[in-house]
């Protein structure tokens, strides 16, 4: 025999459902959204009065349809109430932003950290850099007015257990074992955002959910978010799903071999996506900072002609690299994003023309790439969009909080 609880999760699924669809196809009807979902006019009716008054759903214009009775009322999500956190905890800064339903950014903040050797210390400051804007997002004078936070995504440079809020281990901080979900909520309680659902996961996981939650291409699956920073990671979506693997680890293509016995890896192993393409190995002997970032990209920008060939070097291996996920998931499209977008065509044209070459060899059409839309907001805005992936899909929600709450807007 049904249960209240069953009765509660079957609404909130139909719920999610209706905001899902609007998400994908804006403009549709009452009427339409019933056809499409097949579920009764009267049951639309009533779930879409209650996502109305709760800021998820706003109505247009009427719509002329040429036929008789009730013009159609088309329905969209409504950017103007309702707000999303994410935060990037990256290995130079953290960075905050907030966004609306559809991904725009309303605030944002840049975090500079302590004493980055202490990953506790700098995961509070992320917390109380997230209070910060939430308390900016409910004062009377916000543009549109005061907006209500649905959920919070993190974006953690390493590997994560989603379940538990754990980050295994963020071999570019040195961080190992840090209790993300735990060190977060303490910052939070007794704040506007204690008891908000939060999430978190792998930076070119959450970036990954950017582009397909947020971009006009949302309807891109599979989808890959390759991620080129110190390190090299990948964030790949499949049939509507974040694919995390067995432990969350999946996507940690840094350590694909791409080169027998060729450099020595961090990990141990020779001839890694990381020790070929990372921003580590670019800069050889000089310690990874912004200053030796903009050193790099100031020689590539001026053709110093040794530096150019070294990153020609690196794109070939990142065409390799394309193949091996194209061959791996055969995806609809592969976004490149990362601080390693800052050498621009001297790295992104070499990966295009191997790419290319392997193309033509097999006479198949290679997967479109491009660089990400949200250029260095990718993992921060990714938070926001992990945050919204997970709420709207109630079964899915495995968040540090979702096992206990299958999201803010239930009734």
């Amino acid at each position: 025999m049904p249960v209240t609880g069953d009765q509660q999760l079957l609404k909130q699924l139909n719920r999610m459902a209706l905001v899902r669809q609007i998400s994908t196809q804006p403009g549709l009807s009452r009427a339409a959204l019933a056809d499409v979902l097949g579920l009764t006019k009267s049951t639309v009716s009533l779930l879409v009065r209650e996502l109305v008054d709760e800021g998820w759903l706003a109505e247009s214009e009427l719509r002329t349809t040429g036929e008789v009775g009730r013009r159609a009322t088309p329905l969209h999500l409504d950017p103007g109430r309702l707000a999303l956190l994410g935060a990037d905890v990256g290995v130079d800064e953290a960075r905050v932003v907030a966004t609306d339903l559809l991904g725009n950014v309303l605030d944002s903040l840049v975090i500079p950290y302590d004493d980055v050797p202490d990953a506790a210390a700098c995961i509070r400051l992320v917390a109380l850099g997230l209070v910060r804007v939430a308390r900016r997002l409910e004062r009377p004078g916000t543009a549109g007015g005061p907006r209500r936070v649905l959920g919070i995504g993190i974006g953690l440079h390493g590997a994560v257990d989603e379940a538990s809020g754990m980050l295994r281990h963020a071999p570019h901080l040195g961080w190992r074992n840090v209790a993300v979900g735990a060190l977060v909520e303490a910052r939070f309680a007794g704040t506007l955002l204690d008891g908000v659902p939060l999430y978190m996961q792998n930076e070119a996981n959450v970036a990954a959910l950017a582009e397909f939650e947020f971009t006009p291409q949302s309807a891109t699956d599979p989808l890959i978010y390759l991620s080129i920073g110190y390190g090299v990671g990948a964030g790949v979506i499949v049939s509507d799903r974040l694919l995390t693997g067995l432990h969350g680890f999946a996507g940690e293509v840094g350590h694909a071999i791409l080169q027998a016995d060729g450099p020595l890896c961090s990990c141990g192993r020779r001839g890694c996506a990381d020790a070929l393409i990372g921003l580590s190995a670019l800069l050889g002997d000089v310690r990874p900072s912004f200053a030796a970032l903009e050193a790099l990209f100031d020689r590539v920008e001026h053709s110093e002609p040794g530096t150019c060939v070294t990153v020609a070097a690196a794109g070939r291996q990142l065409g390799v690299l394309l193949n091996n996920l194209w061959a791996s998931f055969d995806p609809m499209a592969i976004v490149i994003g990362g601080t390693a977008l800052g050498l621009g065509d001297a790295l992104i044209a070499p990966a295009r023309d191997v790419l290319a070459g392997y193309a033509d060899a097999a006479m198949l059409t290679a997967p479109a790439i491009r660089t990400s839309h949200f250029g260095r907001d990718a993992v921060a805005v990714g938070g926001a969009a992990l945050a919204r992936h997970r709420i709207t899909r109630p079964l899915d929600d495995i968040g540090y909080r979702g096992q206990a709450r299958q999201g803010p807007a239930a009734s």
